[in-house]
């Protein structure tokens, strides 16, 4: 029996004009539509000579010193992400400025969609956002809720370029937009500069299967390109798999674009996995180079144990030894970051107090 090429590539995925058109119009079900015909006629038309045409980046400039090719072409939409990296690592690095703080609430829940209820974890991060202010901290809060509740949020999956070679994976990433493919609004475009200018970053997630929602996995693969990515796309020309090769094979920097800023993370579950995911979490920040807030500045624990969901609100109302373990672990994160910008290497949970010692 002859053995299976293993090494044989997928074929590629090429839509019929007929399956395209499809899918495009699938789009426009509602009524309201139906007048607009021809219009959508035409709009179809040039849909499909972009994706017939692969044109992933269709308005671009050369990209000019700095760079090393500078007649390589550069998509615009990433020449603008990287402006707005530049001024984030601006602001980071003016010791003049406010510090700053970055919470994220990974979970997916919200009361403006399904299930019309807020989430506890949102809860938690308004609680934590006062410390942070009352610190002297400018706070900024990243809701990832907001990819099932707004319309045009996205974040695409990772296309793990770095298994290919890491200098093939681009700082910021480069593998979106794709106007070809309809892969458009890639909200990492504005989540990349929040990470760069945050002098600390407070993850506060539930636990969803014993890992973390879809919404903050994405973000934390999308993040890959933070940890050693290539901050120069014509040095490999784009996507050429070769180039980026041989520049990893002469000795790659791996450079950590976010070395050094300090995080904390608010784990919560109800009846399994908070533990692990928060150690994950913690395991993934170190890794790229970033800084613990210490023990009290890691929190992980349930609301309402093995309780029934709907008093569960209810349930984080009365633990309130739960919400001063999220205060404290404001507080961590902040004495970390102030620890830290004044060059003092001190426990930033020296003054906090356990409220569950067990």
């Amino acid at each position: 029996m002859t053995e299976p090429d293993v090494r044989k590539g997928m074929p590629p995925v090429k839509l019929s004009r007929e399956e395209f058109e499809s899918r495009y119009r699938s789009q426009f079900v509602d009524p309201a539509f139906a007048p607009l015909k021809w219009e959508l006629d035409a709009i179809v038309g040039a849909a499909w000579d972009a994706y017939s045409h692969s044109r992933k980046s269709p308005v671009t400039r050369k990209a000019g010193v700095g760079f090393a090719d500078p007649d390589d072409e550069l998509a615009v939409d990433w020449l603008a992400t990287r402006t707005a990296i530049f001024e984030a690592q601006r602001r980071h690095d003016d010791a003049g400025a406010t510090p700053r703080i970055l919470v994220i609430n990974g979970s997916a829940r919200s009361e403006h969609t399904c299930p019309g209820e807020m989430s506890k974890t949102w809860r938690m991060v308004k609680l934590a956002e006062p410390v942070f202010v009352e610190m002297g901290f400018a706070v900024d809060i990243l809701d990832l809720s907001r990819l099932t509740s707004e319309f045009g949020k996205y974040i695409h999956p990772c296309k793990s370029c770095v298994s290919t070679a890491m200098p093939l994976c681009h700082w910021p990433c480069s593998c979106y937009p794709n106007y070809s493919l309809g892969q458009t609004s890639d909200w990492m475009n504005e989540i990349y500069p929040l990470w760069v200018a945050a002098h600390g970053i407070l993850i506060v997630t539930p636990v969803n299967w014993y890992h973390v929602p879809g919404g903050l996995k994405a973000m934390m693969d999308r993040l890959v390109c933070a940890d050693g990515g290539n901050p120069d796309p014509t040095s490999t020309h784009g996507k050429k798999a070769a180039e980026a090769k041989a520049l990893e094979l002469k000795g790659w920097p791996y450079p950590r674009h976010l070395a050094d800023r300090h995080f904390g993370l608010i784990v919560h579950g109800d009846s399994v996995g908070a533990e692990g995911v928060r150690r994950t979490l913690s395991d993934w920040l170190t890794d790229m180079h970033l800084i613990s807030a210490g023990r009290f500045g890691e929190t992980d624990g349930y609301i309402g144990y093995m309780e029934q969901y709907a008093t569960s609100h209810r349930e984080l109302d009365e633990d309130r030894a739960f919400q001063q373990e999220v205060l404290n672990t404001a507080k961590a994160l902040g004495r970390a970051v102030k620890l830290a910008r004044n060059g003092r290497f001190e426990d930033p949970g020296a003054e906090l107090s356990d409220p569950d010692p067990k």
